[in-house]
């Protein structure tokens, strides 16, 4: 990287960012998420997107996901710049070039899911309820703070660390590469139904001389790609690009493995789920033999 990267000031003490000591505690304790999950396999409730529910307390969709997503990235970034100069090092800069690289793809990936997505390429988001905001921005805290201490120097603190793992480092970025455009393809996917749902809209508002105040939900089984397979293939790309992710940092990198594990514990109940919904939406024979998440499996 060009020029000197800026140390941040440490804003709370132990806290933000975290200490050496407080990190270690934060990211074993993030290891027992999914036993926190189970509560999804006993209820259904789970008040965002297709199963979002009218309540008065709901968030406008496209700025509740933004503020609840942009945090993991955030978190990552800020002890990048600021946990540095409190383990030794004169500038972040000095860092290995691997941290450098894994914390890359984590805020590439988050630009196109926390603010990209949201705010310029999704036609219309459904509303938001507190509580799924809540969780959310919270996973989101403490996931970056766990990645981002271990990235920041309190895990690989010199390139000798990264020494034997250049294949493990290549290989896990072509999983992750091609597992990123495989999650980009299949939302916009689902995000060509909403543009259609928009576009008939639009022509019947035109006819009808009126505006248009907010766009209707409108529901297909879609069919590109592994759409044939799943009805969540965004899910099962986005957990390859995070085995992807893990198998960078080498797989003794107990932040990244949490990061994957925690995903699919939160996920694959959704996906499930899901699928039940798809099926008394269009009938068991229209979704055919479609898994949930993984072809042929789940």
């Amino acid at each position: 990287m060009a020029g000197v990267l800026p140390n941040l000031p440490v804003l709370i003490p132990g806290i933000l960012p975290p200490s050496r000591e407080n990190w270690a505690l934060l990211s074993f304790a993030w290891q027992f998420f999914p036993l926190f999950t189970a509560a999804q396999w006993l209820s259904e409730f789970y008040p965002q997107g297709k199963t979002s529910i009218e309540s008065k307390f709901n968030l406008p969709g496209k700025w509740a996901w933004f503020l609840m997503e942009i945090p993991g990235m955030t978190m990552v970034l800020y002890c990048m710049f600021s946990i540095p100069s409190t383990v030794g090092f004169a500038t972040p800069q000095a860092l290995p070039w691997a941290n450098w690289t894994m914390a890359g793809v984590y805020t590439i990936h988050y630009i196109y899911r926390a603010i990209l997505s949201p705010l310029v390429l999704n036609p219309s988001m459904s509303p938001i309820h507190p509580f799924v905001f809540i969780s959310a921005f919270a996973w989101q805290i403490i996931n970056g703070l766990s990645i981002g201490g271990w990235l920041a120097g309190y895990g690989p603190t010199t390139i000798w660390d990264w020494s034997g793992k250049l294949y493990y480092i290549e290989v896990g970025l072509i999983i992750w590469g091609w597992s990123f455009l495989g999650n980009m393809f299949h939302d916009d996917d689902l995000r060509e139904i909403r543009r259609s749902a928009l576009k008939r809209q639009q022509q019947k508002a035109k006819e009808e001389g009126k505006s248009i105040e907010g766009v209707d939900k409108l529901y297909m089984l879609p069919k590109n790609g592994l759409f044939h397979y799943v009805l969540y293939p965004h899910y099962f790309c986005e957990w390859l690009e995070w085995a992807g992710f893990w198998m960078v940092g080498g797989w003794d990198c107990v932040p990244a493995r949490t990061f994957l594990i925690n995903e699919i514990s939160t996920m694959l109940p959704r996906a499930l789920q899901g699928r039940q919904w798809y099926i008394k939406k269009f009938g068991k024979e229209r979704v055919g033999n479609r898994k949930a998440v993984i072809p042929g499996l789940l």
